[in-house]
């Protein structure tokens, strides 16, 4: 997909969205006038729970997670969203919010289309509506097994399968994050994500040092990994192949 002439920077050049390169160019040409590239900071919230969204955003370089956050405070990750979709799917639904959060996990760019736009785009079907619900069928597969990884499998097999979710969303084989915020994201103690980040980086998977994560072994990884990851992985490709960016 063309990216919008508003910036002549190289980076922008080469970011892409692969739910934008799947849309039909007669679409495109109509949604393309209206699309804004915006930089996401991390931690910012692009949306609240309970609050009527007013951007879809579709990620290029950056990673958004969807939080649960309960009364106390305290939340957990329940999907997460990078190159290879878009945030804001209650618009689709016809709801206009849902009791989550979204917040940026890994800073960067996306391309943001405002509320009135996406839903003209989609209100009397068409590809671009049968594009969007094939992916909202995936990132339900996420959330539901997120859930039983949560409540089956070690921290271990969730920190893996975390990472892996995260670099097949986001450009390069580096996350920026913090073991806090990793915890956060699980919904567990610091303590536990220290542990098991310690574990694999002693089997030599990954490198963690001052809030940059590497993964060294990937293959290592998806060994280590529990089957959650596949399900999500194979479910995604089946409903979304990924095209070249054009």
């Amino acid at each position: 997909m063309a990216l919008p002439p508003r910036s002549p920077s190289l980076h922008r050049a080469a970011a892409h969205n692969e739910l934008l390169d799947a849309i039909p160019l007669e679409v495109m040409a109509r949604m393309k006038p209206f699309l804004e590239w915006v930089p996401l900071r991390l931690g910012e919230v692009l949306y609240e729970s309970g609050v009527v969204q007013r951007h879809v955003f579709f990620p290029a370089d950056c990673i958004v997670s969807l939080l649960y956050v309960l009364e106390n405070g305290q939340s957990a990750e329940i999907a997460v969203v990078g190159f290879e979709g878009m945030v804001g799917v209650s618009l689709l639904m016809g709801g206009g919010s849902t009791p989550n959060r979204a917040v940026v996990q890994s800073a960067g760019h996306a391309f943001r289309l405002g509320a009135t736009h996406i839903q003209e785009l989609t209100d009397k079907g068409g590809p671009l509506l049968h594009l969007l619900l094939r992916y909202t069928q995936s990132l339900i597969t996420q959330m539901s097994q997120t859930a039983v990884c949560n409540r089956h499998h070690s921290l271990e097999q969730q920190l893996c399968r975390w990472l892996l979710l995260s670099l097949d969303r986001l450009p390069g084989n580096e996350l920026v994050m913090t073991q806090e915020l990793i915890a956060n994201m699980l919904g567990v103690r610091r303590e536990g994500v220290t542990e098991a980040a310690g574990k694999l980086q002693r089997l030599n998977l990954i490198k963690y040092s001052r809030g940059h994560i590497t993964v060294l072994d990937r293959p290592g990884l998806e060994q280590q990994v529990c089957e959650c990851y596949e399900v999500v992985k194979r479910e995604t490709d089946r409903l979304l192949p990924r095209r070249p960016a054009t």
